[in-house]
């Protein structure tokens, strides 16, 4: 290890700009909040026709900084770089639908969890699955979206039974679902509900397990709000509000516009 002597005069300096910068950080007020965020999720975050920013966790957010009377601006950021724009000062918080894994806690600091939502297998209305009769599903092909927590599941827990086909996007799920390139999915079942009609004795799909949010290690504590460690003081006020907007109502009111179900903790 190599080691640099400063003059007195420069340590002084030195020290006393490190008192000042830590002075200004504790002092902070988050008057002004950015909140980094990967548009299209839908129903928790996308665009309206007049690229209004909407859904399930923008509203949410929005309440959220209602309630502490600060003014946010919503900052898209692509999923595989969020974190590294919120370390990078790009924003001042992810509210993403990031759902809180120990691999992430050690990079970043989350509020407590906000809401959680169940995966769901998907096939056509006209498929005979039984996904509870394992020896059945050998050989049949599954599609899932890729680096989801999702494909996680699959293939630690099927990936001996089943063929796996990863995707870029639920779109495309869905497209070799209806042509018969696919048996089945495993989704989150939100994403499902947005992407195709299901569950209705119209839709041409059909949920055929019950909601699944276990285990732990692959789908985590549930979702929270991401924030730099340093800033513990803008945790404690988001942890704050969101506890009050359940309290108050608000929170229930914002879910039941996007939800058949309750998707709190």
């Amino acid at each position: 290890m190599r080691y640099t002597t400063l003059p007195f005069a420069a340590m002084l300096a030195v020290g006393v700009s490190m008192s000042f910068v830590s002075t200004t950080a504790a002092a902070r007020d988050y008057s002004e909040v950015r909140l980094g965020v990967d548009i299209p999720y839908e129903p928790f975050m996308y665009r309206e026709a007049d690229g209004t920013l909407t859904g399930f966790e923008i509203e949410l957010g929005n309440a959220v900084c209602d309630y502490l009377e600060i003014n946010c601006t919503w900052v898209e950021q692509d999923w595989d770089g969020i974190i590294p724009g919120l370390l990078a000062r790009n924003y001042d918080a992810i509210m993403s639908s990031m759902a809180i894994t120990d691999e992430r806690a050690q990079r970043v600091l989350f509020s407590e969890a906000y809401y959680t939502t169940p995966s769901a297998w998907i096939t056509t209305r006209e498929r005979d699955i039984d996904i509870e009769d394992r020896a059945s599903l050998e050989g049949l092909t599954v599609g899932v979206q890729r680096a989801t927590n999702q494909d996680n599941y699959v293939t630690e827990l099927y990936g001996d039974i089943l063929e796996i086909r990863r995707y870029t996007g639920v779109d495309d799920v869905v497209t070799d679902l209806m042509a018969g390139r696919l048996d089945l999915t495993f989704m989150d079942y939100p994403i499902a509900e947005a992407a195709i009609e299901i569950d209705t004795p119209e839709s041409e799909f059909q949920r055929i397990s019950d909601f699944i949010k276990e285990p732990e290690h692959i789908f985590g504590k549930g979702v929270g709000v991401a924030f730099r460690p340093r800033d513990e003081a803008l945790a404690d006020r988001f942890n704050k509000a969101l506890s009050e907007l359940k309290e108050n109502g608000t929170y229930d009111e914002i879910m039941n516009r996007y939800f058949k179900y309750d998707v709190r903790l």
